[in-house]
């Protein structure tokens, strides 16, 4: 076949579709595209609200996959790994403004620390003081990690009894930058 021949409006054969079906100029080949919002957005919600199991201390439970998640992120922190510990922290940050955002009151709480001191340390959260001493040891928390608690708070202020109680708990309270509100500065 000539070129001249391939020029004809019926040519028609391998690589020549018909002249009506061939695309046109200035067309998509699929007009309709692709569907919007179609496996745009990961399903976290279904996702991380499923059902799972969790072993600890040998028992059984049954949480979400976000409590798991987190649960294994905390663990994980509490044995040294910074990354993990930051992105605790940070879902823990996330949570705390998502509830304050909705009007929700936060409880309080304390965290009691069972072999965990060294990883305290390690962190550079607190100092263990007298650590042969059974009945004398203690962990005090260094300032800058009070300072972002205290940061954290917000315009919640605390009793001059939980002052006290941060004080105490505190290595160098004097170096502590404290809020204007803060009344108690020293151990006493």
């Amino acid at each position: 076949m000539t070129a001249e021949a391939d020029q004809q409006e019926g040519a028609v054969g391998y690589g020549r579709p018909p002249q009506a079906s061939r695309f046109q100029k200035g067309r998509s080949g699929n007009p309709k595209g692709r569907p919007r919002n179609r496996h745009r957005d990961i399903p976290y919600d279904s996702l991380l609200g499923q059902m799972v199991t969790v072993r600890e201390d040998g028992r059984e439970r049954r949480v979400t996959a976000a409590e798991a998640f987190i649960l294994q992120l905390t663990k994980k922190g509490l044995e040294g790994d910074s990354a993990s510990a930051r992105m605790g922290l940070a879902a823990i940050e996330a949570a705390r403004a998502a509830r304050t955002a909705s009007g929700h009151d936060l409880p309080s709480f304390r965290i009691r620390f069972f072999g965990l001191c060294c990883v305290v340390e390690d962190l550079g959260i607190g100092v263990l003081i007298n650590p042969t001493d059974e009945k004398r040891v203690r962990l005090k928390l260094k300032p800058w990690i009070v300072e972002a608690a205290l940061a954290r708070l917000g315009s919640r202020r605390l009793s001059v009894e939980e002052q006290r109680i941060v004080v105490a708990s505190t290595r160098s309270p004097d170096k502590v930058r404290w809020p204007d509100w803060w009344t108690e500065r020293t151990n006493s």
